[in-house]
């Protein structure tokens, strides 16, 4: 086959440097390429971008495959023009290209495959941005909407930075994601598809920053290596009990929802999708997708490569790569070093002379491939762009490897190069593990949500964090310590507050340890009637006493269940529109607080974090959970209202409504979990002031709403923006309500 390669840097010379080995590809020709690809193949003068140029090329050059190597070609239509041209392209069309050129759009595709990313938003102006980065706190990352050519990402500790690359963004006409910061090692896996099935490549590692040890501004790579000895032992085991390594789980987690909803949506993807992942804490996490081969990692990778890589990207753009492929690799490992311009990245200088070249690939497991390179008048090669060489190094160790792309580097010169000396380092000194709260089963049952913004992870003995929610912390005991081998975790209440589906970057000092103790009263009311927890002990490490409690780990029950004895919040407002509340027929002529003839229940869904519950009919929970459990459900909540109702009204409380959470036991025994009748799961009003169609003085978050909605914070609640920091006279007076509501109920004064 006659394949043309369409880019101009080091990525498009591996690829070309692949091709050529490929008894089956009789012909390499690339547009526009560089210095070094045309030493190897003819090289056309053609704007990669101009989709009209590339496909009239393709076309009249008789290429039967083209191969589109760079973002910005993808973005502009280049794929869609070849396509429509009539010839095979492997790189998706514009719209799917969309996963790259629009972080945001990549996000609502991750939301709607749910996939696990970080927690973000999307901001257009300097407010939002500012709220934002309060919001999620340090270390803050912020990201251009747009393609950047890598460079578009700033993670700082600075808040000033941060804030100043977002308004340069906006200044140029453009807008910003920002998202939580993600821990734990960064892992590049490319996962070629045809648009139904797909096929994994080899794990890679690469380093952004400029710098040794990671410092310096983020660059489009220094370098990489592959394979990744230290992800050997991340397995789980799937529900069907069949172990997956990490490779199968991002296949299974990320790539194959991801393109799957691509195809829902009429977009099919064709090409290379890039997952940038992180393993977290929490689990693999997406930092981020690209709609390419990623550089410096194809360098590396594509050197492994023995199946033939020509008939691969045919078969991708044919739509015939088939649901079970599989690769051949080269053994042993390969490592690249990226050797940069003077004054990169900022403005890199061009026209030095290179010297060395030939005495680097002279030496044995070494290439050179050209990124930024030309040949000036007299035919010498001079630097052009930023990233100039990538010089790869193979051996049969990684350390081999390594050694041999260094080597390569030091053979070649020219004024003011850069790179890095550190390229695989960590891995080499075995400073990369992966501990066991990295595993991918460190994950309890009782929660998956994502790490909210903002949120700190304590270091506690015995314990090992699990997973966050908005407003706790997750634990699982450590090995060999006391709780060892019993199904308990440790949760531990944070100061976080949340409202409308947002974590707020404003902490209510000692809300934790108020509704914490709040809850375990309340679970004594409970278990005096008969009713049964969670709860197992307080005994907690003292970092966290007060605010935590080890409970059994609870198979959970995927539904909120909601008592109402008074009409009011959402309730009313379906009430205003139908008459009913979750399907049920209420009297006519009910205001806001008004008494109901009798409680009701009604559940809602259990939405995933940052996302809103939705109220829904008993019969909806039924096909959910089943007849019977809804059954359960129900008679649980109403009972548990009633009770608590009851002790309410005697401390001169009334219990407008409540949210409660069930869990089975390993017994199977139907369990009331989490926090229980708190003010942030149920509205408590004084009765004294009670009076139903004017707004209640609740003992809750109230002050929080009232001035989130308010003229004076300025925040839309549909923007989709995070909510601006909260005044302090509103924090304080939240922490009163809180604390008023705790001593009203239980009758004594919290001592804190």
């Amino acid at each position: 086959m006659k394949v043309l390669v369409v880019g101009p840097g080091g990525r498009e010379h591996a690829i070309v440097r692949a091709l050529l080995r490929d008894a089956a590809v009789t012909t390499v020709e690339a547009a526009p390429g560089n210095a070094g690809i045309a030493a190897q193949v003819r090289c056309h003068r053609v704007d990669a971008q101009d989709p009209a140029a590339v496909s009239a090329l393709a076309v009249a050059g008789g290429f039967d495959l083209v191969v589109i190597g760079p973002e910005a070609p993808l973005a502009a239509g280049v794929a869609d023009a070849v396509r429509e041209a009539g010839i095979p392209a492997f790189g998706p069309s514009a719209a799917a290209a969309r996963l790259e050129a629009s972080k945001a759009f990549a996000k609502e595709i991750m939301a709607a495959a749910q996939v696990p990313t970080a927690g973000a938003v999307h901001v257009s102006d300097l407010a939002g941005a500012q709220a934002a980065v309060e919001r999620f706190g340090a270390p803050y990352v912020i990201k251009d909407d747009g393609l950047a050519a890598g460079k578009g990402v700033v993670v700082t500790e600075d808040r000033a930075e941060a804030l100043a690359h977002a308004q340069a963004c906006f200044a140029a006409g453009g807008t910003v994601v920002i998202e939580e910061f993600l821990d734990g090692p960064e892992v590049s896996l490319f996962v070629l598809s045809d648009g139904a099935n797909l096929v994994p490549l080899s794990p890679a590692q690469d380093f952004k920053r400029i710098f040794n040890d990671d410092a310096g501004p983020n660059t489009g790579g220094m370098g990489a290596y592959t394979p990744l000895d230290w992800l050997t032992g991340y397995t789980e085991t799937d529900a069907a009990g069949t172990e997956r390594d990490f490779v199968q789980i991002v296949v299974d987690t990320v790539a194959a929802p991801t393109l799957a909803e691509m195809s829902r949506r009429g977009t099919p993807f064709v090409g290379v999708l890039y997952c940038g992942l992180a393993v977290t804490s929490r689990g693999v996490r997406v930092i981020e997708f690209n709609a390419r081969f990623g550089d410096p990692e194809t360098q590396a990778v594509l050197e492994r490569l023995a199946t033939p890589l020509g008939q691969l990207l045919l078969d991708c753009s044919t739509g015939s790569l088939g649901p079970a492929r599989t690769l051949e690799w080269a053994q042993g490992y390969a490592a690249d070093v990226v050797m940069a311009a003077e004054n990169y990245p900022e403005s890199p200088r061009r026209g030095d002379v290179i010297t060395g070249t030939a005495e680097a690939e002279s030496l044995e497991g070494v290439a050179v491939l050209h990124a930024g390179t030309a040949a000036d008048g007299q035919g010498r090669l001079t630097t052009s762009g930023g990233r100039v060489l990538a010089v790869v190094g193979t051996g049969v160790s990684l350390a081999e490897a390594v050694e041999r792309a260094y080597a390569g580097v030091q053979e070649i010169s020219w004024p003011g190069e850069q790179h890095r000396t550190d390229i695989a380092a960590k891995a080499l000194a075995g400073e990369i593990r992966l501990s066991p709260e990295t595993r991918p089963d460190a994950d309890t049952q009782v929660s998956g949500d994502a790490q909210p913004r903002g949120a700190t992870v304590e270091e506690l003995p015995g314990w090992v964090h699990a997973s966050s929610g908005k407003v706790r912390e997750l634990y699982r005991p450590a090995p060999g310590s006391p709780w060892d081998g019993q199904d308990v975790v440790l949760m531990v209440a944070s100061d976080r507050i949340s409202a409308y589906d947002h974590v707020l970057g404003s902490p209510i000092p000692d809300k934790g340890i108020i509704l914490t103790q709040l809850s375990l009263w309340w679970f004594d009311q409970l278990e005096a009637a008969g009713i049964s927890h969670h709860v197992v002990s307080v005994e907690v490490p003292e970092a966290v006493a007060g605010r935590a409690m080890i409970c059994r780990n609870l198979q959970m029950v995927e539904a909120e269940c909601i008592a109402r004895g008074y009409l009011t919040g959402s309730g009313l407002a379906e009430y205003r529109e139908s008459g009913t509340v979750t399907g049920l027929v209420l009297p006519e002529g009910l205001t806001d607080g008004s008494q109901l003839p009798e409680p009701i229940f009604t559940p809602s869904s259990k939405a995933a974090q940052g996302d809103h519950d939705e109220n829904i009919s008993f019969e909806t929970l039924a096909e959910n959970v089943g007849a019977e459990l809804a059954v359960r459900l129900r008679e649980a909540t109403l009972r548990i209202y009633v009770l608590a109702e009851e002790i309410c009204r005697d401390a001169g409380v009334i219990l407008a409504d409540t949210k409660l959470e069930f869990g089975f036991d390993p017994a199977g025994a139907l369990t009331v979990a989490d926090e229980v009748l708190t003010p942030d799961s149920s509205r408590f009003w004084p009765a004294e002031s009670w009076a139903p169609g004017a707004a209640q003085p609740s003992f809750d978050k109230q002050f929080v709403r009232d001035w989130l909605t308010s003229a004076e914070s300025g925040w839309d609640r549909n923007s989709g923006q995070a909510p601006p920091a909260l005044p302090q006279e509103v924090v304080e007076a939240t922490r009163q309500r809180y604390l008023d509501a705790y001593q009203r109920l239980t009758g004594t004064e919290l001592l804190l």
